[in-house]
């Protein structure tokens, strides 16, 4: 059975964690599969936006597999190696990259959520950070995001305790962007990628690159790095095309209204 389900339609690829039975948890086969898929993704030059979400009901992930690590040890946990560590995996793709998150997210889960550029949720997710339960410090990026999105001492609440966030606090934290019935998640998804995939691709690579570069630096050196995008990127746009792109935001908002 296949661990990693790829599916590709209307330029939109959507990656399915598929072990339902363990939910979701991320076996080191698993994230060979996950590597595999977002280098094949980052290959196909017909794709534009990507969907994650889990199998079944129950799970978008529940984080590594902690049978598989108290045998393996605990180097998956620190693994900077995109081929190993899921959400660098999902951090080097160029795309927008969309969480569907339709369970729990749980400790790794959880990180791999934060590793999406957007979350939404249906009314069954679940969050939570137990790495102080099972005494591991996180690895891949969850003790210096999850304060930059949902604030310092709200982070550490969630970290410090272990308790689960349900969806609609974590809608109103900033954690997720919309909650939405459980049978309406991935339609929603589906046409929130498919809003983005209408973006020209070039525009959106360099726009994301922009975004999460500025992030990484402090203000007035992201400032400083967005004139210089800008400057570079704008010497080529003509006016002509920019009339072009009005011309059509205002029929595409025209179609929409009716």
């Amino acid at each position: 059975m296949a661990l990693i389900l790829l599916e590709k339609s209307d330029a939109i690829a959507t990656i399915t964690l598929n072990r339902p039975e363990a939910m979701n948890a991320l076996s080191h086969p698993l994230r060979g599969e996950l590597f595999a898929a977002c280098q094949d993704i980052s290959q196909d030059q017909d794709i534009r936006a990507v969907i994650v979400t889990g199998a079944g009901e129950r799970a978008f992930t529940a984080g590594l597999d902690l049978k598989e690590l108290g045998e393996q040890g605990l180097g998956a946990a620190t693994d900077q190696n995109p081929a190993r560590n899921p959400c660098r995996a999902l951090e080097s793709l160029n795309m927008p990259v969309i969480g569907a998150i339709n369970g729990v997210a749980i400790t790794g889960g959880f990180e791999l959520a934060l590793a999406c550029d957007v979350r939404i949720a249906s009314t069954n997710a679940r969050f939570a950070d137990t790495h102080a339960r099972v005494g591991i410090i996180p690895g891949w990026g969850l003790s210096q995001k999850l304060s930059r999105f949902i604030g310092l001492s709200r982070a550490c609440e969630l970290s410090f305790t272990g308790q689960f966030l349900d969806a609609q606090t974590a809608c109103d934290w900033g954690l997720v962007n919309h909650v939405y019935a459980p049978d309406d998640l991935m339609p929603k998804a589906r046409a929130l990628a498919k809003d983005m995939a209408s973006i020209d691709p070039e525009f959106l690579k360099a726009f994301k690159q922009l975004i999460f570069d500025g992030y990484d630096r402090n203000f007035k050196e992201a400032m400083a790095l967005e004139k210089q995008t800008t400057d570079a990127w704008n010497a080529n746009v003509t006016a002509e095309e920019v009339e072009q792109r009005r011309l059509a935001v205002i029929a595409r908002g025209r179609a929409l209204k009716d």
